[in-house]
């Protein structure tokens, strides 16, 4: 079943101690949609500047992913990120940051994607994805991120948001800044009485925590990667393996959840192997199956 991603196409410049990649690829939909078309078909909506120096459709080409939600906005800039990771540090140092395109008005969803059934809301404003979310006529399963910024600046925006989507993917920084707490399992619980039945708490080299409504809780460490070269683009891969999973296989119960987070967590660990996209698009899907299994027998007990 076809996936519908809606985020940002970037310009990075990123410095990690393995050294700088400049004006790299990068943004939340172009790592996302790159980690889920391994699993089934990708819709990705976006905007770029007509500086984007890339052709999506080469980058993209022989990957299942439908570029007409793509649009080039003329006399515009595209969305540009400066970074930098220090010592092993999985978090980055924002140190240059023009939001061009992305502050401007969201891009329309084609009518051919307006039936797209599971939906990814990649980190922007709120209410930039509530009004691509209205775009859509009647999905069946909706997960979004969101980041501190939003959470300070627009939470009234963000609360709405919560109560319309059915699960929300964070990083424990953002979790604990959500709900005021410190405790993850504390903070999980208060987030999931704002709307989403599920959630999905990122905790870097710890691994994640996944908790629903119900009450179900499930933690996987990350897998053991040797090699962290770039954390960018970590966060947006693992949420495209754990959308492109459960939209491939049209489930979206607890076992498939489980399987989905490890899947998560296996595309990110190709991630941040290599800079910009460089450790998604030199895997195949048996390379990911193998890291899959690999993961499974880590933490059999």
């Amino acid at each position: 079943m076809p996936l519908l991603v809606t985020g940002s196409i970037a310009i990075d410049t990123v410095t990690t101690p393995y050294g700088k990649r400049e004006n790299c690829l990068g943004g939340s939909a172009t790592y996302f949609s790159m980690a889920a078309s391994f699993f089934c078909p990708v819709r990705l909506v976006g905007v770029i500047g007509s500086d984007c120096p890339f052709n999506l459709n080469q980058i993209f080409a022989g990957r299942n992913v439908d570029l007409r939600g793509l649009e080039v906005r003329n006399f515009a800039k595209t969305f540009r990120w400066k970074g930098s990771y220090h010592n092993s540090s999985a978090n980055a140092i924002t140190e240059n940051i023009e939001l061009n395109v992305i502050a401007e008005k969201p891009p329309i969803v084609p009518a051919e994607f307006k039936d797209s059934k599971f939906v990814f809301l990649a980190n922007t404003a709120p209410v930039l994805q509530m009004q691509l979310l209205e775009q859509i006529e009647r999905p069946a399963f909706v997960a979004a991120d969101t980041m501190t910024c939003w959470i300070d600046s627009r939470k009234d925006d963000l609360l709405q948001l919560l109560k319309r989507i059915d699960c929300l993917i964070i990083n424990s920084e953002e979790a604990k800044a959500l709900a005021k707490q410190a405790n993850l399992i504390k903070a999980a619980d208060a987030i999931l009485k704002m709307g989403p039945k599920i959630i999905i708490i990122k905790k870097g080299e710890a691994g994640s925590l996944l908790a629903s409504q119900q009450g179900d809780k499930f933690i996987l460490p990350a897998y053991p990667a040797p090699d962290v070269k770039d954390p960018t683009g970590a966060g947006d891969s693992f949420a495209g393996g754990f959308m492109g999973y459960l939209a491939g296989n049209e489930k979206t119960d607890l076992s498939f959840m489980k399987q989905a987070v490890a899947y998560g967590t296996v595309l990110a660990s190709f991630a941040i192997s290599e800079f910009s996209l460089d450790g998604l698009s030199k895997v195949s899907r048996d390379d990911i199956d193998l890291r899959f299994a690999e993961l499974q027998n880590l933490v059999k007990f």
